[in-house]
């Protein structure tokens, strides 16, 4: 621990070292621009400057992936500003000191390059100069930035279908969520990157432009200095500025050509994913027949008079050597790639159909005609909303919902959907493409043409109208949504409904595992004392009534402290959602925090709580049949009442009765939320609405 603590302390220092190196470097290099240096220093400067551009190229051709290296545009900006600053030091100190002058490195590169002394060599090395500089101005600049400029422009117009792609990866299972996130975030930063590079590389060519210009100033003005201030020849001092103007030109130039080249490498390479040793390695090995031809091209060549037979023969046998050398790789892999053909034509048996058939945890199946909501071309709006529903599902009950498979069934009729969990259909709807479905929620002030219809989540009465009708709909109450929300709606609301056959023992054991890397005390207790099955029955029956096991810590804690005591579900239950009882209250209450509730009258609480009957599926009433018509309908009366009031239902009773009324009323009431006294919080009002009570 100590150990790893060391090394981060170590990298966090490292790293501000750096930052402020780089700080220190940016600003020493802008006041390069103004304060003069001695030849010493500006020779070790310059010889930074050609290591530097050395080690940018080499970087580029060693670089798999463009982002790899995501920091070459600054860099661009950079060693252009270094290379400017160092101009201007040289041509100061060129035009100061004149024949005194003493770098060393310019004098080496116009030595090297002039050569022969005397007008000539002048020639010689202005010659060679601007070819170098028209070379990489006009061909390795230009091209680079106009590559820059499609690849910037193809990248972004592309964004939109890539971003489409991945979430249809995603929500068709091939991609995790956090695989799609990671996709996401390489694709924004490759926009940046080459929207970027498309501007950096204004960089390079015009470093190019300003070089020219101030080889050409530094010829100018030498020769004003040295014939009007030192009194010079003509001879000499066109001899001597043109020379230092040439090796100083050079020493700029030649760094500035290896940043051009590794500018124009790097966004010529957007499709690879190797470096560029392996990309010429792989795809210039891949045909033999090339070096055969190639060989019988420079046997001819060297067979006609005139030609360098000593060169041109040796190549060819070197091309002769690599072609065959080639072609016996061809032939290995193609007997390697038949035999496993061959022997599974000989062996060919009637494939076996696997044991088990996996069924999809959940999946959409749409009809014909309402494939254009999942349709990237078209925006594939549903399969965003199908991603956002599985987000909010996640923060709202702490159900981490599978990936949704959505599949296109031709036994639906075409403008049918419907939803199935473990294979087995759940919810079942139509839409009319091109429509809209305006709901009724009960307070419609006036009628709208329409189609008459059913809200497939609610079962709400609405009407379907077309595009034309919408604003009116609106205006007059209706509450109007388009087919990817009718849809999303219905799903969301199966979700809640079906959360708890959605949470398998996988799904489980899954919650365990993550929870253990922080809490791991508060997982291996629990699992001291209760299996995965167990768990799973208690976290399914807070689902089945809509709380939330997002505080699975505060869940397991609770398992732990009862489970000794009893491994009773039922009571595990109840004992779980008063530890929880914060969250329940605050999901009913309103904004005075109080609490609208129903309550029972004590003699017929009293025989629900006797008629407790334990089962294989848990606790329930067994009340006598007249009595349990007589409860549930009056308990439906009451309820009724409560919501045409505009209140929620809410039942409360005691601890040994609430379980006992959620199972008695889940068939005729199942949205009914019942409430035991130990889970109301002191600081919330409880406002009785009336009590639920049994005509005699």
């Amino acid at each position: 621990m100590a150990d790893t603590q060391q090394q981060t302390l170590s990298g966090m220092f490292l790293s501000q070292r750096t930052d402020v190196l780089v700080a220190i470097g940016v600003i020493v290099v802008v006041m390069m621009l103004i304060i003069p240096l001695p030849t010493v220093l500006l020779d070790t400067l310059m010889a930074l400057n050609l290591v530097f551009s050395l080690l940018t190229i080499l970087i580029v051709l060693y670089t798999k992936s463009a982002l790899d290296f995501s920091v070459f545009p600054t860099i661009l900006l950079v060693v252009t500003v270094y290379g400017l600053a160092l101009n201007v030091s040289s041509t100061r100190l060129i035009l100061s000191m004149g024949q005194q002058f003493d770098g060393q490195i310019v004098q080496a590169f116009s030595d090297f390059v002039v050569g022969t002394p005397g007008a000539e060599g002048l020639v010689i090395g202005l010659i060679i100069f601007t070819i170098i500089v028209a070379v990489q101005f006009i061909v390795i600049t230009k091209g680079a930035t106009r590559v820059a400029e499609v690849a910037a422009r193809f990248t972004l117009d592309a964004l939109p279908g890539k971003q489409m792609a991945i979430e249809a990866e995603y929500n068709s299972g091939v991609l995790t969520e956090e695989e799609a996130a990671k996709k996401k975030l390489e694709l924004e930063k490759e926009v940046d990157f080459y929207g970027a590079m498309d501007g950096a590389s204004k960089f390079v060519s015009g470093n190019v432009k300003v070089g020219i210009l101030i080889t050409v100033v530094n010829i100018i003005g030498g020769l004003v200095v040295g014939m009007t201030i030192h009194g010079e020849p003509f001879s000499q001092a066109l001899s001597t500025y043109v020379q230092l103007a040439i090796g100083d030109g050079l020493v700029t130039q030649f760094p500035a050509l290896l940043i051009s080249t590794a500018t124009g490498l790097i966004v010529t390479r957007a499709i690879s994913d190797a470096t560029f040793g392996e990309d010429m390695t792989e795809q210039f090995s891949r045909q033999s027949r090339v070096y055969w031809i190639a060989t019988a091209f420079l046997a001819v060549l060297g067979a006609l008079p005139g030609f360098p037979w000593y060169v041109l023969f040796p190549m060819a046998g070197l091309s002769a050597l690599l072609a065959y050398r080639l072609s016996r790789r061809e032939q290995a892999e193609a007997t390697q790639a038949a035999k496993p053909k061959a022997e599974a034509k000989a062996q060919e048996t009637p494939a076996e159909i696997s044991p088990v058939a996996p069924l999809d945890p959940i999946s959409l199946e749409l009809g014909y005609g309402l494939i254009p909501l999942v349709d990237k071309d078209k925006g594939a709006e549903l399969l965003d909303r199908v991603t956002r529903i599985r987000r909010e599902t996640a923060l709202e009950l702490g159900l981490a919902v599978p990936r949704i498979r959505i599949i296109d069934n031709m036994r639906l009729e075409p403008s049918q959907y419907c939803f199935k969990i473990r294979g087995v259909e759940v919810g079942r709807g139509t839409i009319r493409m091109g429509h809209y479905l305006a709901i009724n929620p009960g307070s419609v002030r006036e009628d709208v043409d329409g189609e008459a219809t059913r809200d497939p989540a609610f079962g709400l009465p609405a009407l379907w109208i077309t595009e034309e009708r919408r604003e009116a709909a609106e205006r007059a109450g209706y509450t109007v949504v388009d087919p990817p929300s009718i849809i999303a709606t219905h799903l969301t609301e199966l979700i809640k409904r079906h959360a708890a056959e959605i949470l398998g023992r996988q799904e489980v054991r899954a919650i365990l595992d993550a929870l253990k890397r922080d809490y791991p005390a508060v997982v291996d207790e629990v699992q001291s004392v209760l299996g995965v099955g167990e768990v799973q029955k208690v976290l399914q029956g807070l689902l089945r009534e809509q709380v939330s096991i997002r505080n699975v810590v505060t869940i397991l804690e609770t398992l732990a402290d009862y489970a000794t005591i009893t491994k009773d579900v039922a009571f595990l239950i109840e004992k779980v959602r008063q530890s929880l009882k914060r969250q329940i209250c605050l999901q009913y209450a309103d904004e005075d925090k109080t609490l609208s509730v129903l309550t029972i009258e004590p003699s017929l609480e009293q025989a629900i709580i006797e008629s407790r009957v334990e089962t294989a599926g848990g606790v329930t009433p067994a009340l006598k049949p007249e009595l349990h018509r007589a409860w549930i309908t009056a308990a439906r009366n009451k309820v009724r009442a409560v919501q045409e009031q505009g209140y929620m239902p809410i039942v409360l009773c005691s601890e040994t009765a609430r379980a006992l009324v959620k199972s008695s009323t889940a068939r005729e009431l199942p949205d009914l939320v019942v409430l035991s006294v130990q889970e109301i919080l002191p600081e919330i009002r409880v406002d009785s609405l009336g009590e639920i009570r049994v005509e005699e």
